[in-house]
């Protein structure tokens, strides 16, 4: 959902007692791509959120009533989860999610949607120290413990600020391409958004850790390669079955799950970022055969590669009208 003039509106719902750190991550990231505007909301429009470690100067300018017309909604995580909103804080939230908007919560923000019902039957996700609270409060939730961010539907729920960001980025993505994300990623110096199955914390030794995130990046570096699982435990120095369980701990898939998932993110960029033919993009992604790497595109993305493209047109790609007036006054 897009709303038609001045771009996507992102709202970003400065709740009693919300986090700074929280509240500033949204309004940081959204601000950094030009096809979102960025409002602050808040019950009290003219005042700060208030708390200790409330949202000092990034004071909201508009009332809840902002929300209704906003296309993204995002929820900071606030000090006391188990305080109930505002009425116009919650009849916003309620009012958003029934029309479609996609709404991010950061942190203890789930609360916020499962005590207006909201998150029954969906799955979500909090910080660590707050999952069994949410659970016990709210058992209607399928509450996931140990995850970056769940997403159901248009409702995103995230652990902490740095999922947070992730959680932000991932909805850059789907809304305006990989390419897109990576340049804001850049823009507020982080890495590219994670996977939203990757684990809050794993307890793995540091030198562990350390070894599996080099064997990553060397596949990363060869994803047009085949590559096996005993290779990848080869580089990193583990027997097959310790870095099976090491690597699912550490990125919360299967070492080739993860492969499939780069290699769809590295198709995605070439599909927005080139024009090279589809059979061009499967060999250099390694899916091989163009006939293999659709089927595989579809499944995990949702529409074929040829879609997906239409869908994020290069600016600069010159269309059949433009590509025949060129050479018409290239040969007149």
């Amino acid at each position: 959902m897009r709303s038609t003039e001045g771009g996507t509106v992102v709202a970003v719902l400065a709740v009693p007692g919300a986090y700074a750190l929280d509240l500033g991550v949204a309004v940081h990231v959204f601000s950094r791509h030009p096809g979102y505007r960025v409002v602050v909301c808040a019950e009290d429009a003219g005042a700060a959120a208030r708390g200790e470690s409330a949202a000092g100067e990034l004071r909201p300018t508009r009332g809840p009533e902002a929300v209704a017309g906003a296309d993204v909604v995002v929820v900071p995580g606030y000090e006391d989860p188990l305080s109930p909103l505002p009425e116009g804080c919650a009849a916003a939230l309620r009012a958003a999610v029934g029309r479609g908007a996609r709404v991010i919560a950061i942190c203890t923000g789930v609360f916020a949607l499962a005590a207006e019902g909201l998150l029954d039957g969906r799955a979500a996700t909090t910080h660590w120290r707050h999952t069994a609270a949410l659970r016990e409060r709210h058992p209607r939730v399928d509450v996931v413990e140990n995850r970056l961010f769940v997403v159901d539907g248009p409702l995103v729920t995230t652990a902490g600020a740095g999922a947070g960001i992730d959680a932000c980025l991932h909805v850059v993505r789907a809304e305006f391409g990989a390419v897109a994300a990576d340049g804001v990623a850049k823009e507020v110096v982080v890495s590219p958004a994670r996977d939203a199955r990757e684990p809050q914390f794993a307890d793995l030794p540091a030198a562990s850790r350390e070894s599996l995130r080099a064997t990553r990046e060397w596949v990363l570096g060869r994803l047009g390669s085949p590559v096996t699982v005993q290779e990848m435990a080869d580089h990193a120095l583990l027997s097959r079955r310790t870095f099976i369980r090491r690597f699912t701990r550490e990125t919360g898939m299967p070492p080739m799950r993860w492969v499939t998932s780069q290699r769809i993110l590295l198709a995605r960029r070439l599909l927005e970022s080139s024009d090279r033919p589809v059979e061009r993009i499967a060999a250099a992604s390694g899916f091989g055969t163009a006939g293999h790497f659709r089927a595989v595109f579809r499944r995990e993305v949702g529409v074929t590669p040829s879609a997906y493209r239409a869908a994020h047109p290069l600016p600069e790609r010159p269309g059949p009208a433009s590509q025949r007036a060129a050479t018409s006054s290239a040969t007149s």
